[in-house]
């Protein structure tokens, strides 16, 4: 069966899907699936998962069982194959019972076939009993980082999934999703009694994204940055993530002061509502949504110029998820952080909430502190994301984020003083261009501008260590020390151990890991 993708011109890819070629890393996470084999596969937002269970489908000529989370994800997925001719259907709840008997007639008729069901739906007793008897090829679980307690977004009704591979031990299992760490995968295939399962992680290096994170004092500043945001991108739409439901409201009623075509979004809302603004936001009625992470999956608008993150989510999962939602036609789109160490307590509050595990609360404190650690980075934002996730693809320097090219104009410039507000864009980036190509580049960066010319070379002495270390351990720069801890320790210059222990971002275990090479630099 693996014939069929000998050939990256595959004519059964083109007959059916219109492509004239595989995407990274489909071919791989094809050739184990179609040789029987479970597999973990991670390909970011508009990667190409949906091929990887859509073509073995049509290799087999036999039915795919797709779980998903959504019911209007299932219903854009079968219209997209429907309009292909590939035979597929789904299962909801809001379906007639005449509705249902079509799809499993149709199914009966044999070949191939896609069937789209929730996950609540595999735990009925019928249909358990149901595809014990049919022929499957395959079971694919999309947003598979659902299965697991450590992903970004756990799901009770996912956690029950491992009854697929009791029921039907021959059929392999796929778990796709667009961002999990590798401690996430290990979870996943644990959670889902997968067999020795093939992994792969493909495709989170996106060229065509520029990526940036602003230090703020508050959120006044964020809001004048969002504003020089929406003058500098006057074209596509604009997603713009919050906390709170609150501050998607104020921040969207503020907007409209001074721009057309903007709304909120939030689970406060009416599901009439809500159905409402996405409608809008797809049909480009609505160009600037300001939203709360309600506002996420199942979002496949082509032109989303700019993400910009009001305030910081939980995690680097939930961060890359999101800013992903930018540029899915390649055509170059900007992803901005606006971070201020305030909205740590944001999420801090969330987590102290949570009536979670002890050991769930611990693994959301981590990761709480791995994103504010990345937020902190000096190093190229696109190698750490790359590195983080264990990419099979790495880089040294990018090209096109805030670190590598801080002059881009791509980039959005804070503005210097309130009358800059008044200035046309191209004045102000102008103006803003021209003040950074005057100055060292890392001097932008959180701390390093306030050293003087001493300490800035014990900085840079750090950083070079730090780069080193980073490519030893096969880890972000980000985890090891963040550049103001680095910072500190150019002031301040500890001679031992005690004093290591008072710098910023160390802890006993960073003391004792890295304190004898540290102090030896020093």
């Amino acid at each position: 069966m693996t014939d069929a993708l000998q050939d990256p011109s595959s004519l059964l890819l083109q007959k059916h899907f219109g492509l004239t070629e595989f995407r990274r890393g489909q071919k791989e996470i094809l050739r184990s699936v179609l040789n029987g084999r479970d597999a973990l596969a991670v390909l970011p937002t508009g990667g190409g998962k949906s091929l990887c269970y859509q073509y073995p489908a049509m290799v087999r000529g036999e039915l795919v069982v797709v779980i998903s989370p959504l019911i209007a994800l299932m219903r854009d997925q079968v219209a997209s194959m429907q309009r292909l001719s590939i035979p597929a259907g789904c299962l909801h709840s809001q379906q007639t019972i005449a509705e249902k008997r079509e799809v499993f007639r149709a199914i009966e008729r044999g070949g191939p076939y896609l069937l789209y069901v929730s996950p609540e739906r595999t735990q009925k007793d019928g249909f358990q009993t149901w595809i014990q008897k049919v022929k499957i090829a395959l079971f694919a679980i999309d947003e598979a980082h659902c299965v697991s307690q450590w992903g970004h977004d756990f799901r009770e009704e996912y956690s029950q999934l491992d009854r697929l591979k009791s029921l039907c031990p021959d059929v392999p299992v796929l778990a796709l999703t667009a961002s999990a760490t590798p401690t996430v995968l290990r979870d996943i295939a644990r959670q889902l009694k997968l067999k020795s399962p093939a992994r792969h992680v493909h495709g989170f290096y996106r060229p065509n994204l520029y990526y940036q994170v602003e230090t703020c004092e508050n959120e006044d500043e964020k809001l004048q940055i969002v504003v020089q945001a929406l003058r500098q991108f006057q074209s596509g739409r604009v997603i713009i993530y919050c906390g709170t439901r609150k501050s998607t409201e104020s921040i969207a009623s503020t907007l409209r002061q001074e721009f057309a075509n903007v709304e909120s979004y939030h689970a406060g809302m009416s599901a009439e509502a809500r159905s409402q603004v996405q409608e809008d936001f797809a049909q480009g009625a609505t160009r600037v949504l300001v939203a709360t992470n309600a506002f996420g999956m199942g979002i496949d608008q082509a032109d989303v110029r700019l993400v910009v993150h009001f305030h910081m989510p939980a995690n680097i999962d939930s961060l890359y998820q999101e800013m992903g939602r930018a540029g899915r036609d390649s055509q170059p789109s900007t992803c901005l952080l606006l971070y201020s160490r305030k909205d740590r307590g944001l999420q801090s509050f969330f987590i102290q909430s949570s009536k979670a595990n002890r050991s769930v609360l611990d693994a959301r404190w981590r990761a709480l502190d791995t994103l504010v650690a990345y937020s902190e980075g000096g190093e190229c934002r696109h190698a750490e994301i790359l590195t983080y996730y264990q990419d099979s693809q790495r880089i040294d320097k990018c090209g096109h984020c805030d670190v590598c090219e801080p002059t881009s104009l791509r980039r959005v410039f804070k503005p210097l003083h309130p009358t800059e507000l008044k200035k046309s864009p191209q004045v102000r980036i102008a103006s803003r261009t021209l003040r950074k190509r005057s100055s060292d580049k890392s001097a932008s960066l959180s701390g390093v501008k306030d050293l003087n010319s001493a300490d800035r070379l014990v900085f840079e002495s750090l950083r070079q260590w730090r780069k080193e270390k980073a490519k030893e351990l096969d880890v972000p720069a980000f985890v090891i020390l963040t550049d103001r801890s680095l910072c500190h320790l150019a002031e301040k210059r500890p001679s031992n151990k005690s004093e290591l222990a008072e710098i910023y971002g160390f802890g006993e275990a960073k003391v004792e890991r890295f304190g004898t090479e540290l102090l030896r630099i020093l």
